[in-house]
């Protein structure tokens, strides 16, 4: 019989991988009974994933009529999906799916499950989340849904909280531009790579693209007094190692240079960095993080900042951890599910993956 802490993970992916891994490797110290995690498809090419992720003590959910499919490889099925969700208390959706598994699946175990947790493509799925940004907005009983916010817009977030919005409150932050410059595709996938740069749509008429939308409506949850001017572009690189936002904030208080640095020094929620190539912060991660992953929601190489004469507008470049910072609020948002009142100081166990300098 499954504990009472016990979490599953939905997919396998970029995110869902990495997530039910590192879950494993720190159950004890989370503070979780059991981590389950769910395949729908049982394929040779997957095999060895599966088999290393139950040697770490992960337990394989799928649904009743893949079971066999499963067994004919191998791989030991213990739970099927209805039992799992049933057993489960914090549900997380690491799939391109999810506001349409709450729809037919999860909307049926509201009585049994605490909570489910969606990732950033999913808008709409419930409130939006960002550890170190709107944290104090949770609240228990009450937030049955919750979207991780993408790993770009978790950067943008931080970027606004610590440049624009700083201790002067949202009415500082004059305006907000961003230009993510994203890697095609993950090391991990095959498809979608892109052989040149490749610019983006403005599909969205106040926000540009979703990552200013995200960021807005992540800040919007802190109080209506949150309306900011932001505004975003997007596009891809033929690249699968990191991304980069180019930021540009005009702002109420004036700044110096050194003033922003020395936030960026003084925040543990970000890394500094003396790097300039994706490749070499990249090598970091995958030298360093856990699974190739840093944890920071950014790293920021300070040498790029720029502050005008006039100290009110404030520009640079960033690189975002992808997936590493979306990792990491999602398993704080998990613990929160199981310990609402510590979860934050229990988190702290995954600090040698919070770097200061990268």
């Amino acid at each position: 019989m499954l504990g009472s802490k016990s979490v599953l993970v939905i997919g396998t992916g970029t995110i869902g991988e990495p997530l039910i891994g590192l879950l494993c490797n720190f159950k004890a110290q989370l503070g979780i009974d059991e981590v389950l995690f769910h395949k729908r498809t049982p394929l040779m090419t997957d095999r060895s994933k599966v088999q290393n992720l139950l040697r770490r003590g992960a337990r394989l959910v799928t649904d009743k009529d893949r079971v066999s499919g499963f067994e004919k490889l191998g791989l030991k099925v213990e739970y099927i999906t209805e039992d799992a969700m049933e057993a489960s208390k914090v549900v997380v959706d690491c799939t391109p799916s999810g506001n349409d598994m709450k729809e037919n699946l999860y909307k049926k175990y509201e009585d049994s499950t605490d909570l489910f947790i969606a990732q950033g493509s999913e808008f709409g799925f419930g409130k939006q989340y960002a550890r170190g940004i709107n944290d104090e907005v949770l609240d228990v009983g009450k937030d049955k849904y919750l979207q991780i916010v993408s790993c770009n817009t978790h950067n943008l977030s931080v970027l606004i909280k610590m440049f624009g919005i700083a201790d002067q409150g949202p009415e500082n932050l004059k305006e907000g531009r961003f230009i993510c410059i994203r890697r095609s595709n993950d090391i991990s996938q095959d498809d979608k790579f892109v052989p040149s740069p490749q610019v983006g749509n403005h599909k969205d008429q106040r926000f540009g693209t979703h990552h200013a939308r995200d960021a807005w409506h992540l800040y919007q949850t802190k109080g209506p007094e949150y309306d900011m001017n932001l505004f975003s572009s997007a596009m891809k690189m033929n690249s699968q190692l990191m991304h980069i936002i180019q930021f540009t904030m005009k702002v109420e208080k004036p700044v110096t240079k050194d003033e922003i640095i020395q936030r960026v020094v003084d925040d543990d929620r970000v890394a500094v960095t003396y790097k300039t190539t994706a490749n070499s912060v990249f090598s970091f991660g995958r030298d360093h993080g856990f699974c190739g992953r840093i944890l920071n929601q950014s790293v920021m190489p300070t040498d790029t900042f720029h502050v005008s004469e006039d100290g009110k507008t404030i520009s640079g470049y960033c690189f975002t951890p992808q997936d590493g910072n979306s990792l990491l609020s999602s398993v704080a948002a998990t613990v929160w599910g199981l310990y609402p009142e510590t979860y934050d100081k229990i988190v702290q166990c995954l600090g040698p993956y919070f770097f200061q300098e990268v």
